[in-house]
């Protein structure tokens, strides 16, 4: 089995038409369906059955598209550990964060790193939990900082710290004026990640459990930098880190809107994917987190 022919597989599976894959990868319509008869011939099963103008994945198909991704992505650490080793690469780290901790955390971690490993070469990607969870699962990632997802056995997730997030407001905004409670948040609008973000959907069972409408959300972002100045300068409430609050710029024109039913606790994790090639550097930032993580989350 030939892994170009596996690239030219994925890539047809993916478009779902023989012609405009050709186009993408510059190559003629009979060189490519060699390349799949050549792939069929060696598993004694058709990969692709015609559908409408197009074609589909059979059964057999639908599972070499699983297993070609995952052997893609095993030769491809394979190249990057081999080019570490024989170049002394051994400072290459790609750390995911989530948005909502990146500006109270990344700082001083970068700084420690750094001063720890003088050569290494930090790629950072700011993101939402979910994108980031997938990013880390392709391959993309080494590690990801994020709040703590369901055990799942593709990972290895290590505990840093426990923090809070809350309902955030301008301190200008009327739910102030006077004593408020839960069912008051619904009478404003929100500023709130995607359904896909852990966060909003704790926000959204908290109003369920308490037999609430849901709050009514008139910007929906992954965008955490924006907030705080949308927020001050409008009476949407949002939901931030605590952490955030204390240590980020531009937060003063920024209140807590103190209620326990939305004081979320939540674990900060650093997570790594169980089996695949994780760089020196890369293990040493996570041996950081783990023996002393509190630190770099203090704005110190």
């Amino acid at each position: 089995m030939d892994l170009r022919d596996l690239g030219y597989f994925e890539a047809i599976a993916e478009i779902g038409h023989l012609g405009r894959a050709a186009d993408k990868l510059n190559r003629s319509q009979p060189a490519l369906t060699k390349s799949i008869q050549r792939l069929e011939e060696s598993l004694g099963a058709r990969l692709f059955q015609r559908e409408g103008r197009g074609i589909k994945l059979t059964e057999v198909g639908e599972l070499l598209l699983i297993r070609s991704k995952q052997l893609q992505m095993s030769v491809s650490e394979t190249q990057r550990e081999v080019r570490d080793l024989a170049n002394g690469l051994i400072g290459n780290v790609r750390l995911g964060c989530a948005a909502s901790m990146a500006e109270y955390l990344l700082p001083q971690l970068a700084a420690s790193l750094l001063e720890r490993a003088p050569e290494v070469r930090l790629s950072l990607s700011i993101a939402q939990d979910d994108v980031l969870k997938n990013s880390l699962k392709s391959g993309q990632l080494d590690a990801i900082i994020s709040p703590l997802h369901a055990e799942d056995p593709q990972f290895v997730t290590y505990p840093i710290l426990q923090d809070e997030a809350v309902v955030v407001a301008s301190v200008d905004h009327p739910i102030f004026a006077a004593p408020y409670g839960l069912a008051d948040l619904t009478r404003y609008r929100w500023i709130l990640p995607s359904p896909a973000v852990s966060s909003r959907r704790w926000v959204d069972n908290v109003f369920a459990a308490h037999k609430l409408a849901a709050p009514v959300v008139q910007i929906e972002t992954n965008t955490i930098s924006m907030l705080p100045r949308l927020i001050a300068r409008t009476n949407l409430l949002s939901f931030l880190a605590r952490e955030t609050l204390q240590f980020s710029q531009g937060m003063n024109r920024l209140r807590e809107v103190q209620l326990p039913e939305t004081t979320m606790q939540r674990t900060v994790a650093v997570t790594v994917r169980a089996e695949g090639y994780l760089p020196s550097a890369a293990a040493t930032l996570v041996s950081m987190l783990r023996e002393n993580g509190r630190q770099f989350f203090s704005g110190d």
